[in-house]
C-alpha cells in the first residue's frame, strides 16, 4: 500500500445534447432523465445546470469566446462524470473505502499552492478541464476516492497493471449497477467505464503530489 498518492484532476468531454426522454431496460420510460444508474436517476436538469455554471464562468473569463468554442461537447462530459462518480462510490463502499472533508480540502490546498494560488488553480481548471469553481471539490473528491480505492485493491495506478486492476473493479461494479443512458448522450461502455460515444478532443490531466494522510472515516 502506498502512503504517497497522486491526485489527478481530469475531465472528459463529449456531445452537447438535450435529452427529454430515456428508455431503460424493459422499455420503462424515464422522462427527464439523462441516465439511470443502479435505479437512481440523473436528471437532464442537473446536467444543464452544471453546463450553465461552466458557461457563465467561461463567459466571464478574458478568453471566454475561445473557451466556449473549445468545449462544445460539455453536456456529455458532465453526464460522464456524474455516472462515473456513482460507480466509483459504489466500488468504494464495497471495498470499505471512505474519505472525509479534510482530505479533500488538504488535497485542494496543496494543488492550489503548486499552481500559484487558488485563483490561478481555478482559472487553470476552467480553461483546461471545463470546471467551474463550484465543481472543483467534486473533481478532487473523485480523484482522492479513486486513489484510495486503488490502495484498497493493492493496485499501483502509476503502472498499467495497476490501472487494469482498478478498471476491472469499476467495470464489475458498473455491470452490477446497470447503466441506462439516453441515446442522445451516447451509450455506456462497460469495459472502458465511460460513455462509449464520447469524443474527447480536449482532455487534460493535472497531477499533484498529495500529502500523507491517515485514513479516517467520513
Amino acid at each position: 500500500m502506498h502512503r504517497r498518492r497522486r491526485t489527478a484532476l481530469s475531465v472528459s468531454v463529449a456531445l452537447l445534447a438535450a435529452a427529454p426522454l430515456l428508455t431503460a431496460c424493459g422499455n420503462e420510460a424515464h422522462p427527464g432523465a439523462a441516465a439511470v444508474v443502479g435505479g437512481h436517476r440523473i436528471e437532464v436538469s442537473t446536467i444543464q445546470a452544471q453546463v450553465r455554471d461552466v458557461r457563465d464562468a467561461q463567459e466571464s473569463a478574458p478568453d471566454g469566446a475561445q473557451l466556449v468554442k473549445n468545449t462544445g461537447q460539455l453536456s456529455q462530459a458532465k453526464l460522464n462524470s456524474l455516472i462515473f462518480d456513482r460507480i466509483l462510490q459504489q466500488a468504494a463502499d464495497d471495498a470499505g473505502v471512505k474519505i472525509n472533508r479534510k482530505e479533500i480540502q488538504t488535497t485542494r490546498q496543496q494543488a492550489a499552492a503548486q499552481s500559484g494560488g487558488e485563483q490561478q488553480f481555478a482559472a487553470m481548471l476552467l480553461q483546461q478541464g471545463g470546471l467551474s469553481a463550484g465543481q472543483i471539490d467534486a473533481a478532487i473528491r473523485r480523484e482522492v476516492l479513486l486513489n484510495k480505492l486503488a490502495q484498497a485493491l493493492g493496485a499501483n495506478t502509476m503502472t498499467p497493471e495497476g490501472q487494469q486492476v482498478v478498471l476491472a473493479d469499476l467495470t464489475k461494479t458498473s455491470e452490477k449497477l446497470g447503466i441506462d443512458v439516453n441515446p442522445r448522450y451516447g451509450s455506456w461502455d462497460y469495459k472502458q467505464v465511460r460513455l462509449g460515444e464520447a469524443k474527447l478532443p480536449w482532455i487534460t490531466q493535472v497531477t499533484r503530489q498529495a500529502p500523507e494522510q491517515e485514513p479516517t472515516d467520513a
